[in-house]
C-alpha cells in the first residue's frame, strides 16, 4: 500500500523515495509483521482455545511417545493463522502486489493453508493423528507444483537457466531439463512442503530452522534480482525476484512472532495449515531465485528429517526392520532420552551453520 500510494508522490515530497528501496521495504516488513504477531496471539489462542481447536497428540501405536508427549494435550493448533495472518497484513502495507512472484508465493501460501486446514480439521475431528489420507493430500500438492511448474516454465525470466538447475561451486555447470523443468519443480515443490511439515514435530523446532532458512533466499532473492550483484556473484539474474525479499520480510517477522508464542512450553502449535504453507513458500522462493540445489544445505534439517521417514520406511517394508527407534528424527532423539529443548536448539544450530555454508557458496565459483 505504501509502495503503490506514497512513492508516487516523491516528486512532490521527495522523502517518499525511500519506499523505493527494498531494503527499507524488507526491514519495515519484519517489524511490523513481529508487531502484528505479537499483538494478535493472545486474541487468535483465545479464539482457538474457545473454539476447542486442540492438539491431542495421539500417535497411534507409539505409547511410549504419547506418554513423552502427554503435557502438550490441549495446546492449542493451527497456529499457523497467525503467521499467515500477520505476514498477509505486513505484505499489504510494505509488498508491491504487481509483482508476478509476490502474487504466485500468496497465492502458493493460500494453496498449501486450505489443506493444511482441512487436515487439522480432520484430525481435531477425529481426536487423532490421522488427518487427510496422505494419497488426497499428496494428490493436492502434485496439482500445485504442476501449476507452478508450468506457470515458471512459460514465464519465468531467468535468460539461458529458465529452465535450469544450478550446482553451486561452479561458473558453467547446469542441467537444463526443458519441458522436464515441470517435473522438477513439481517434485521439488511437493519435497519441500512436506519435508517443512514432518519436521514440525517439537516446540519452536520447525520455525526456528524455517527462519535461518528463510533468511538466506529472501537475500538471495535480492541479489537474483539486481543485475550487479547476480553478475558479480556470478548467479542468475531474475528481473523481479527482488521484491521477494520484501515478501521474505514479512514472513520472518511473523515467523519471529509466531516463535514467541511457540518457544518451549508452546502455548500454541503451528498445525499443518501452517507448516505447509510456509514449506510451499520457501520452495518456491528458492526456485524463482535459481538456487534450488542449495535447499540441501540451507534446508539440511528438513532434508534430514524427511529422509529418516523414508528411510524408515523402505527399511522395514524391505528388511521388517526399523533403522531408527521412531521417525522422523526429532522423535527419535526423544526416545533416547534427550531433552526437547536440546533437540530443538542443537537442530536449530545445525540449520544456522548450514545457511552461513550455503552463503559461502555464492562466492566460490
Amino acid at each position: 500500500m505504501f509502495y503503490h500510494f506514497l512513492y508516487p508522490l516523491k516528486e512532490i515530497f521527495s522523502p517518499f523515495n525511500i519506499f523505493r528501496y527494498l531494503t527499507f521495504r524488507s526491514l519495515m516488513a519484519i517489524f511490523t509483521s513481529f508487531i502484528f504477531a505479537l499483538l494478535l496471539g493472545p486474541w487468535i489462542l483465545s479464539k482457538l482455545k474457545k473454539k476447542g481447536i486442540t492438539d491431542f497428540f495421539c500417535k497411534e501405536g507409539c505409547e511410549k511417545l504419547n506418554q513423552i508427549n502427554k503435557d502438550k494435550i490441549g495446546t492449542p493448533t493451527m497456529g499457523g493463522i497467525l503467521v499467515i495472518l500477520s505476514f498477509l497484513l505486513s505484505l499489504l502495507l510494505w509488498g508491491n502486489f504487481r509483482n508476478p512472484y509476490v502474487l504466485l508465493v500468496i497465492g502458493v501460501i493460500f494453496w498449501l493453508a486450505i489443506l493444511g486446514y482441512l487436515d487439522d480439521s480432520a484430525k481435531i475431528k477425529r481426536k487423532s493423528s490421522k488427518g487427510l489420507t496422505k494419497r488426497f493430500k499428496l494428490l493436492w500438492q502434485t496439482l500445485g507444483g504442476v501449476a507452478i511448474g508450468i506457470y515458471l516454465y512459460y514465464f519465468l525470466d531467468a535468460g539461458k537457466y529458465s529452465h535450469a538447475l544450478i550446482f553451486p561451486f561452479f561458473k558453467n555447470f547446469w542441467i537444463n531439463w526443458g519441458v522436464f523443468y515441470i517435473l522438477f519443480v513439481t517434485f521439488y515443490f511437493v519435497g519441500v512442503t512436506n519435508a517443512v511439515n514432518i519436521t514440525d514435530g517439537l516446540d519452536g523446532l520447525a520455525i526456528g530452522c524455517y527462519l535461518s532458512a528463510l533468511s538466506f533466499y529472501s537475500l538471495v532473492s535480492y541479489l537474483a534480482g539486481n543485475v550487479k550483484f547476480a553478475n558479480y556473484l556470478l548467479i542468475p539474474y531474475v528481473p523481479g525476484a527482488g521484491e521477494l525479499m520484501v515478501l521474505g520480510g514479512a514472513l520472518l517477522g511473523a515467523g519471529l512472532g509466531f516463535l514467541w508464542f511457540n518457544s518451549f512450553p508452546a502455548e500454541v502449535f503451528m498445525g499443518d495449515v501452517g507448516s505447509m504453507a510456509l514449506g510451499g513458500a520457501l520452495a518456491t522462493i528458492a526456485l524463482v531465485s535459481k538456487q534450488e540445489f542449495l535447499i540441501i544445505l540451507v534446508g539440511g534439517v528438513f532434508i534430514m528429517e524427511i529422509l529418516s521417514v523414508v528411510i524408515q520406511v523402505i527399511s522395514y517394508r524391505l528388511f521388517r526392520r526399523r533403522v531408527f527407534l521412531i521417525a522422523p528424527l526429532h522423535h527419535h532423539f526423544q526416545y533416547n532420552g534427550f531433552p526437547e529443548t536440546k533437540i530443538t536448539i542443537r537442530l536449530w544450530i545445525i540449520s544456522i551453520i548450514l545457511t552461513l555454508l550455503a552463503f559461502s557458496t555464492l562466492k566460490i565459483r
